[in-house]
């Protein structure tokens, strides 16, 4: 028995398949059910002594799984040699292009506003999106229990507590001019862009995440016309010289005085042509920001604002729905 194990392994290794009636005839020879060589092996093992069965069995097993590999791989190179033979070889045919990837429009649009910004002066900070209550509320003037806490729906990790201030992902990316105050003192020129989490009721322009861009400008002598100036030049410089625009008051705890933003959005298919859309929030720094910083708002005054990167987009490209930029339909992404 030894001596006809040892034939059959020579047998395989020195075994060539290079057709395919050479593949079928191996098969037959070695594993076929009723001829097979190595079946036949097996056939053998409850006549062999107990003491022995155990190894013969094994060494039989080891030649079957070598077989099998060799059919598997002769298979295999045969199947891939055919499907080859089978296509017409044209030299003069151009070689097959290969698609290449882009960036995604919000990132287009980031990184325009970022290039805006930074030609008016303004150097790009950032920070985490898991952040502290103190951070996100506290340091900008949101009191404890204040209502203005409800305008933004947090997504709260661990909710305030005794043992802790609460931490929550940022509803907007103000926390890391925070982080900049703390360590750089006036004159300070910064945006943040950024994304951020709200737990809000997804619509055509609301989504549950979204990506902001927030500037502050602080130094001697600041004020609202200043803020006025760089917002109209940035729209037209984004949108173009025709843009329209408007300035509407408002609130925000950080800020005192506060506007926000409305870029007229031209629709024939409206029944008034067209419609607002609020692109930013903006407003002169409190000074209840400033006291919290350690800054004096006697010297020192600022402002801060801050824009949604897919309004913006949806208003440069005439996109009718947020929700577009955030399903990776391939249809829409290929457009930009």
């Amino acid at each position: 028995m030894v001596d006809q194990l040892e034939k059959i392994k020579g047998e395989l290794e020195q075994a060539n398949i290079l057709t395919g009636e050479e593949l079928e005839e191996f098969r037959i020879r070695y594993l076929s059910k009723k001829q097979g060589r190595i079946t036949e092996l097996l056939k053998l093992i409850p006549t062999i002594e107990p003491a022995d069965r155990k190894a013969f069995g094994q060494q039989v097993n080891v030649l079957k799984t070598i077989a099998e590999g060799m059919v598997g791989e002769a298979r295999t190179r045969l199947e891939s040699t055919q499907r080859s033979s089978d296509v017409p070889s044209d030299l003069t045919l151009p070689g097959s292009a290969f698609d290449t990837g882009t960036l995604h429009v919000i990132t287009e649009t980031r990184n325009e506003i970022v290039n805006i910004f930074e030609r008016y002066g303004f150097t790009v900070a950032d920070g985490p999106e898991l952040e502290d209550d103190w951070h996100n509320f506290t340091a900008l003037n949101f009191p404890p229990e204040h209502p203005a806490r409800d305008m933004q729906d947090t997504v709260f990790i661990e909710p305030p507590g005794d043992q802790h201030d609460g931490i929550l992902m940022r509803t907007h990316t103000s926390p890391v001019q925070v982080r900049v105050l703390k360590e750089q003192k006036p004159p300070v020129r910064v945006i943040v862009p950024g994304r951020v989490y709200r737990n809000e009721s997804i619509s055509y322009k609301s989504y549950c995440l979204f990506h902001q861009v927030e500037g502050l400008y602080l130094d001697e002598g600041v004020s609202m016309a200043d803020l006025k100036h760089l917002l109209h030049m940035f729209s037209r410089t984004i949108f173009g010289d025709d843009v329209v625009m408007r300035f509407r008051p408002s609130f925000f705890p950080f800020t005192e005085p506060s506007a926000e933003v409305d870029i007229w959005w031209k629709d024939d298919s409206h029944p008034e042509g067209g419609r607002w859309l609020e692109i930013l929030g903006s407003g002169m720094v409190d000074p209840n920001v400033l006291d919290a910083l350690d800054i004096d708002s006697e010297k020192y005054t600022g402002y801060a604002f801050g824009m949604g990167i897919e309004r913006i987009a949806m208003l440069k490209h005439g996109i009718p729905d947020i929700r577009l930029l955030y399903e990776n339909d391939l249809r829409f992404l290929s457009q930009f």
